[in-house]
């Protein structure tokens, strides 16, 4: 059996996207398959819509309620399938002769900061990112929203279990750092010169004790001790510059 599968879920209806950056890096992925668009006329004059799709013309107000209260569309509302399901190990392979680095987060389960973790992902070319699939949330309008297009660029793994998943990491030859405000050292001191998976618990709850175990180093960020922490997607955008930019 192949390791680091995402695992089959019951089909729980179509997302939809909103916003001109979702909806236009969905067409413009080749792997996604966008089923029906509804737009204004404003939205529309700017858009290269294949005509395979159907696209309903509608006003703002329609639009509106298509979404959630106040949710941003810009006049563009997309219906798409989900993004085909990726092996860790063909991941893992994909990037065996680069030193991008790859995201893993357990446990962060708010759509919104998946999102804009896949978004600092994509400016600093990560590998990919990798969850658990029970703890991470599914694609949906306000992650696409938060990614800004970046759900379309960076691959996203789902696993069964994350442990397992970061032992296959290291055996492609990662090192694990896990970032918790009660490492010693700072994640330049830990880092070394191998390729990294940079590991992020949830806001609050952080790592859980089997994830730390499951890293080679601990590490933390030189934050003011005025802040107790900062937000997922901060962190995970400072992590990946400074693996970015070390000598």
């Amino acid at each position: 059996m192949r390791k680091g599968h995402r695992p089959s879920q019951p089909a729980s209806g179509k997302p939809r996207f909103w916003g001109r950056h979702a909806v236009t890096a969905a067409l413009a992925n080749p792997e996604r398959t966008v089923r029906r668009i509804w737009a204004t006329r404003e939205a529309m004059a700017s858009l290269d819509i294949p005509p395979v799709i159907p696209v309903t013309l509608a006003d703002v107000a329609d639009l509106g309620r298509m979404v959630p209260a106040d949710a941003p569309h810009q006049g563009l509302i997309a219906e798409v399938d989900p993004l085909p399901d990726i092996w860790l190990g063909d991941l893992l392979e994909r990037g065996r002769d680069d030193r991008r680095p790859l995201v893993v987060l357990d446990q962060v389960t708010d759509p919104h900061n998946v999102g804009a973790v896949l978004r600092s992902a994509a400016a600093f070319d990560a590998l990919g990112i990798v969850t658990q699939d029970r703890n991470s949330p599914p694609e949906s309008g306000a992650l696409a929203r938060s990614a800004s297009g970046a759900l379309e660029l960076v691959p996203w793994v789902r696993v069964v279990n994350l442990a397992r998943a970061l032992d296959e990491i290291a055996e492609a030859g990662f090192w694990r750092v896990g970032l918790t405000g009660h490492a010693k050292g700072t994640l330049s001191d830990v880092m070394g010169e191998s390729r990294i998976a940079i590991v992020l618990g949830a806001e609050g709850e952080g790592m859980r004790q089997n994830t730390e175990a499951h890293c080679d180093e601990l590490a933390k960020l030189p934050i003011s001790p005025r802040v107790e922490s900062l937000n997922i997607s901060n962190a995970a955008a400072i992590a990946l510059y400074a693996i970015a930019t070390r000598g």
